[in-house]
């Protein structure tokens, strides 16, 4: 359904053409990051323009979106293009709302409701990263949307989830061939996320250590968050993904050196083989 390889931008920067560009190109599925709202009024028309291409949110977030709007907009969307858009779905950071409290019960009782309002749970997946939201995942839903992991982590959650759902994993990059530059455009978009709690309790159940946290993060945190390089060296770094356990990796292309996202990612699909 959503390929091996998708690509995963901010909802803001999805426009048709991208869609449809990326479809050309062989990516089977756009994520829309940066919390689209309830009314998923973007997605439509991604899906409009395309004609095999997957949709996905990465992801909704449960404390400002209301759950049975959001299932009467996935209730238009699969109407119009059955089988093509995949919600997801998750509880955010504790730094970003007021409300945030119980995250697990918040995001078990969500899906309750989507369930309950007719969303099915095959086309559902979580924003997960500890063991309790993996399995909830694996057990409600279609699978889970880990953001900003390595491989290591990857390896771990095809473990805890078994063998079925979907684990479809985001992973950043950057195209160029002066790996200073690469490490530092790659550091400037780590470190924001160093300051946020649900990754850094991820990182250090995996190994990493304070001073991998500090400062925007060490070479070798940078390197296993940001794959960098020419693009067929990229694309080595993203199929580790796959080897690891993963069924769909979701690409997020930073910065330089292409005028368009599009560019980037034209080089990057013929160096995986799409």
């Amino acid at each position: 359904m959503v390929g091996r390889f998708g690509i995963w931008l901010p909802a803001r920067q999805a426009t048709p053409d991208l869609a449809a560009a990326a479809e050309g190109l062989g990516f089977g599925t756009v994520w829309l990051g940066g919390s689209p709202g309830a009314d998923l009024a973007v997605v439509d028309g991604l899906l409009d323009a395309t004609t095999t291409l997957v949709v996905a949110t990465g992801v909704v977030n449960i404390w400002q979106s209301d759950a049975r709007e959001l299932a009467g907009s996935f209730a238009r969307i699969e109407a119009r293009h059955p089988g093509r858009f995949l919600l997801g779905i998750g509880a955010g950071h504790p730094e970003a709302t007021s409300e945030y409290a119980r995250p697990y019960e918040a995001v078990a009782g969500y899906v309750d409701t989507l369930l309950e309002a007719g969303v099915p749970g095959g086309s559902i997946v979580l924003a997960a990263l500890g063991p309790r939201m993996l399995r909830l995942a694996a057990q409600r839903t279609a699978g889970a949307h880990p953001y900003l992991v390595p491989t290591a982590y990857t390896r771990l959650a095809r473990e805890i989830m078994g063998s079925g759902p979907l684990l479809a994993t985001e992973h950043k990059a950057v195209i160029g061939t002066d790996p200073l530059a690469a490490r530092e455009l790659a550091r400037s978009r780590v470190a924001p996320y160093l300051g946020l709690v649900n990754y850094t309790s991820n990182l250090r159940r995996l190994g990493w250590t304070d001073p991998d946290l500090a400062a925007g993060g060490s070479d070798a945190l940078v390197d296993a968050l940001v794959a960098h390089g020419d693009p067929v060296h990229v694309a080595e770094q993203l199929n580790e993904h796959i080897l690891a356990g993963a069924d769909h990796v979701c690409v997020q292309l930073l910065g330089p050196p292409y005028a368009s996202p599009a560019d980037g990612y034209r080089a990057l699909a013929s160096a995986l083989g799409l």
